[in-house]
């Protein structure tokens, strides 16, 4: 601490308080408003006071005549007992060397308040050189200390900021060079230091952007509103990568208006920009092939057909089926199966041109887009390549198999003049080329009207099949990671044909979607599983919540009124249901969707998103939706324990899935590989054929009382 003494002459070398005889009512009146003390005091130990003035009341919390000759206290008792040396020392120090004395320093008030000083004072020589007094004047300063050790905190803790930030922090000229950046913006440019960064980064718009003209972006949007949201870029580190940022900047003026800097932050968003392409490329690309998907063949189609309409061209869609793939499928397995496709995908790429596009259209179908036709001969010549090179020979294990395609095309405008009239006579021309003994090509015809026949006659089955009651659900465990109970069940529906035997939903629910059944369908299975469930714990069993998927069908403002007459008709609390929904399904309508999922959430039952990393979600949605659970699709989990990239996926969704603080669920687990990458990678709950196939409400009835009774330990 220091202490401060000023004297009241203005030479240093005032002559004593006696020697000014003029006048005593103004020195008077002068010394009673000075802000402050004026004192003179002997150089002895305890600076015993001569004179002290008015002021030492409010400085001091003491009458001036408590101080005098020391008949209170001293002055030395004064100074906090701290600073009493630092101040002795200063004091002798400057006497000593015929110097003003100037020191800062704490006294301590008769109330016990510890209060800042400054003074200024001299010391009063006599003849032979000895001091015979000091004489000083005393001023409060703790109100300007106070604010210096505020204002020095705060630099403080500004400076910890500024050097710890985990993001970027910069000034920079406007013409485009670095004043000061922290060490975060130098490891995010690859700079040891700061100091690197400044001497090193001397042009901003050449150096930094990979696109120049993002500088000049960034400078038109600075003039045109003073800052930057979320500007992002990509920009070269030091050695040369490329990665993504972000940035949050604001222009900084002086005074007078004049533009001084640019002061901002700087976000590495790399992860995100390419998980973000990553799940871009999902919803329009298959998970399987890397193929083109049925979205991105409707638009590629689409754009196709606009040209061909302004250039009066031609453009053919052709529809490939491989012939036999079911059974190669259910003799090797679905692996075996899957390279294969990858095979087949791989072989029709190489028969195209760059302008020309194959699509994976789902199961063994492959639909192709041929622009710029110059008439059948052309597209012949194509197919003719194609059927080649899809029945060469292929290897699989130390076996060799030969596998042919059927192949229907249609021609716009001739056989079609929108996207679905195109797909839907090329699939009926491939099923023609299927009965003409497969393995050949053959060009759409209106009468060809095969496929349209095979349609209305499944139609026609499913209205019967909901009339007498021939669905019915089968119940597919859900497991806890944790301890391996079951926590939960699947509704899964079927088909119970008389002709056709047990149907799987991926044959009759398209048909179902088109005709408009999947509503009533839909209703059938949410009555059935609810009753069921109900039933379940009617007998005791330990209540666990079913999950009933939803169509897109079913979304609409009258879906939560019914669901809430479900489980009032069937007695079945709402926290024992789950409705699914697909991420498609969630992002086709948000904002309606949203406001459908909260009138649900409202019910008190579970909501979770199905087959998701699928589709393309957008994740300040997926923020604002009441669900509860996310459902990783069975495409992913299938190849965790040996694909890198799904496995990243998982981990994703995994990590995202919790940020948001919602369950994760994975679908279509077969192995103790994925169970095991799973378990280790936080999931949550799991289904699949390794914990337990669809069954029927009798069997998962006798799974949930072996259950029950093996934790009750009997």
């Amino acid at each position: 601490m220091k202490t401060a003494a000023l004297s009241v002459f203005p030479d240093g070398q005032s002559p004593s308080m006696q020697s000014i005889p003029r006048s005593p009512r103004l020195l008077e009146t002068l010394l009673v408003n000075l802000d402050g003390v004026v004192y003179r005091c002997r150089d002895d130990a305890q600076w015993s006071m001569e004179f002290v003035s008015e002021g030492c009341l409010e400085l001091t919390g003491y009458l001036p005549e408590d101080l005098l000759l020391n008949q209170r206290l001293s002055f030395v008792d004064l100074i906090h007992q701290d600073d009493r040396e630092m101040v002795r020392i200063h004091v002798e120090d400057c006497l000593r060397g015929r110097h003003r004395i100037d020191v800062e320093y704490r006294i301590v008030r008769a109330d016990g308040v510890v209060r800042w000083v400054w003074g200024r004072g001299v010391g009063i020589y006599g003849g032979a050189g000895k001091v015979e007094a000091i004489e000083g004047f005393m001023q409060d300063i703790t109100e300007r200390k106070e604010a210096a050790q505020a204002l020095q905190e705060a630099e403080r803790r500004y400076r910890s900021i500024f050097e710890n930030a985990i993001e970027g922090v910069f000034q920079t000229t406007p013409d485009g060079t670095y004043i000061a950046v922290n060490p975060a913006l130098a490891r995010i440019y690859g700079y040891r230091s700061p100091e690197d960064l400044i001497v090193g980064l001397r042009d901003i718009r050449h150096q930094l952007y990979v696109e120049p003209e993002r500088r000049s972006e960034f400078m038109r949007l600075m003039e045109e509103r003073g800052s930057v949201s979320n500007f992002e870029s990509r920009v070269y580190r030091r050695d040369g990568d490329i990665i993504w940022i972000s940035e949050n900047a604001r222009a900084v003026c002086d005074e007078a208006g004049n533009l001084v800097c640019y002061e901002g932050t700087v976000e590495a968003i790399t992860e995100r920009k390419l998980y973000e392409a990553e799940i871009r490329h999902q919803a329009t690309h298959d998970a399987l092939t890397g193929l083109p998907n049925r979205n991105m063949l409707h638009d590629h189609l689409q754009r196709a057909i606009a040209g061909a309409r302004q250039k009066s061209g031609l453009t053919a869609v052709a529809f490939v089926d491989l012939d036999q793939f079911k059974f190669i499928n259910d003799s090797l397995g679905h692996q075996v199966g899957d390279e294969l496709l990858k095979t087949v995908a791989q072989r029709l790429q190489s028969c195209l041109r760059d302008s020309d596009m194959v699509a994976r259209q789902g199961g063994d179908e492959f639909v192709l887009v041929l622009q710029n036709q110059t008439g059948e001969a052309g597209i012949a010549e194509v197919m003719q390549r194609i059927l080649a090179a899809v029945s060469r020979p292929w290897q699989a294990g130390d076996r060799e198999f030969h596998i042919t395609s059927s192949i229907g095309v249609s021609r716009y405008p001739a056989d079609g003049r929108d996207v679905e009239t195109l797909l839907k006579n090329a699939d009926s021309a491939m099923y023609k080329a299927k009965e003409q003994g497969r393995n050949n090509f053959q060009f759409f015809a209106p009468w060809m009207d095969t496929q349209v026949s095979n349609r209305l006659e499944m139609l026609i089955s499913l209205r019967r099949a909901l009339d007498q009651q021939e669905f019915k659900l089968y119940y597919q465990p859900k497991l806890s990671l944790k301890d391996g109970r079951i926590i939960g069940a699947e509704a899964l529906i079927r088909w119970d044909s008389p002709e056709q035997g047990m149907v799987p939903p991926d044959r009759f629910i398209p048909f179902a979607e088109e005709a408009g059944l999947i509503v009533p369908i839909g209703e059938w299975v949410l009555r059935t599983a609810c009753r069921q469930n109900k039933a379940w714990q009617d007998a005791g069993l330990p209540p666990i919540p079913v999950a009933v998927n939803l169509s897109p069908r079913q979304m609409n403002q009258a879906l939560p009124e019914f669901v809430a007459g479900v489980l009032a008709q069937s007695g079945l609390s709402a926290a024992w249901l789950e409705l699914e929904i697909t991420e498609n399904v969630v992002m086709k309508d948000a904002e309606k969707t949203v406001a459908t999922l909260h009138t649900l959430k409202r019910l008190g039952l579970q909501i979770s998103v199905d087959d998701f990393g699928t589709g393309y979600s957008s994740l300040s949605y997926l923020r604002r939706f009441p669900v509860d659970a996310l459902k990783i699709d069975k495409s992913f989990v299938r190849d965790i324990a040996r694909d890198a990239d799904s496995a990243a996926i998982v981990k994703a969704v995994i990590s995202l899935a919790h940020i948001l603080n919602l369950r994760v669920i994975a679908e279509g687990v077969e192995d103790e590989e994925q169970h095991a990458f799973l378990r280790e990678n936080g999931c949550d709950q799991v289904q699949g054929y390794y914990f337990g196939k669809p069954m029927s409400a009798d069997d998962f009835t006798a799974r949930l009382e072996l259950e029950a009774r093996r934790l009750s330990g009997d």
